[in-house]
């Protein structure tokens, strides 16, 4: 080997060690970074400290069905608020507004969960559950989940439904309560039937049902990305008066559902509120202090959802809004109340940045609009 090679080879493996050095003290010790592999490192001489430790600072969410809305607020919540060590956000897939109810009252395990406001609502109506409110707090209304009612363009008006069988997906959820709250309101005696989504647009293309109905937050992604057949449409809800006590009215658009929806064209709907619940834990118990932990960190940082790359229905979120017949969480109100100017500056449209005697009057003033429109017409 001639004397220029061998420099050469000398000046290679020197450069070769020389980067193999850097690149080792570059490496990062998974073990110093991951609270999870900082858990199992220690597990064995701290079992019961770490447990202690990683208990205490969990707070469970009960969510929603996968693909639902309340899956993904679950999923943002952890994305912002945990920090392992001192908060950690666990959510959990859930079966619907009606298990979630059951979850929150009866599983050990779970803190809070997001739940439809006329559920508690139907529970006491139909005798399933006295006093049931009493035994939940609220933290925050979350956002409104419009009704989604897919059928043949021969349908025109949800009283076309009348004697017609409907689906209202499983009894677990909250579909099939807003559902059957809704046609006997209006007295729309409709078959309906308690079948899955998925299963039961099958049916509706087969001929088998003659509707199909969804309530969740807008777009809904089984909507919008499952129904494209040219022969359904969305029928609209009108906001009818006996609809006015537990519902908003709303407008879905062709851009919320561009192969249901002309451009330019909006389907008159109603919405029910999703509200983030509680059970109603007693003063500093330790799910009492864990839930306060929670609203702190929450409460705190709400600007950030409603920024992407978060659900965009966390825009409608207002942490001030009162939900009527609700008790809130006595740390939420205290916060609010310590907060109030931030607190109404963070919220995001007219709606939401009024105080709660505000929010009534605007309801008032909301009704005497409905009132008035329905004198015109008759004249």
């Amino acid at each position: 080997m001639s004397a220029h090679l061998w420099r050469v080879c000398v000046l290679v493996l020197a450069a070769t060690a020389a980067w193999s050095a850097v690149a080792l003290a570059q490496q990062v010790d998974p073990g110093q970074v991951s609270e999870g592999l900082k858990a199992i490192f220690r597990y064995g001489s701290g079992t019961r400290d770490t447990a202690e430790r990683l208990n205490a600072n969990t707070v469970t969410i009960m969510t929603g069905t996968i693909g639902g809305t309340y899956v993904r607020f679950g999923a943002d919540l952890s994305s912002v608020l945990d920090d392992s060590e001192n908060l950690r956000i666990l959510p959990i897939v859930g079966r619907g507004s009606v298990q979630g109810v059951a979850d929150i009252l009866f599983l050990k395990g779970v803190d809070l969960g997001i739940v439809r406001a006329d559920t508690l609502d139907f529970l006491k109506d139909k005798g399933y559950a006295n006093n049931i409110k009493r035994q939940f707090t609220y933290i925050t209304k979350l956002y409104n989940e419009e009704m989604h009612v897919v059928a043949p363009k021969t349908i025109k008006s949800l009283s076309d439904l009348n004697g017609k069988t409907v689906s209202v997906d499983l009894p677990n959820g909250g579909t099939f309560i807003t559902s059957t709250i809704v046609f006997e309101r209006l007295g729309i005696k409709a078959n309906l039937v308690y079948i899955e989504q998925r299963l039961a647009y099958e049916k509706l293309r087969n001929g088998e049902i003659d509707a199909m109905v969804a309530v969740q937050g807008k777009p809904s992604p089984f909507v919008s990305s499952t129904i494209k057949d040219e022969r359904f449409h969305l029928v609209p809800v009108d906001f009818a008066k006996p609809l006015q006590d537990d519902y908003l009215p709303t407008k879905l658009t062709f851009e919320d559902y561009p192969s249901l929806i002309e451009k330019g064209q909006v389907v008159n709907t109603i919405a029910a509120p999703a509200v983030l619940a509680a059970y109603n834990w007693a003063p500093n118990s330790e799910r009492y202090r864990k839930v306060d932990r929670f609203v702190q960190a929450f409460f705190a940082k709400i600007e950030k959802f409603q920024q992407p790359p978060f659900h965009p229905k966390w825009k409608e979120v207002s942490i001030t809004a009162a939900l009527p017949g609700w008790e809130r969480f006595r740390p939420a109100q205290d916060w609010i109340n310590r907060h109030a100017a931030s607190a109404s500056a963070a919220d995001s449209g007219p709606r939401d940045s009024r105080s709660p005697g505000q929010e009534a009057d605007r309801e008032a003033l909301f009704q005497q609009f409905i009132q008035w429109e329905a004198s015109r017409g008759k004249r």
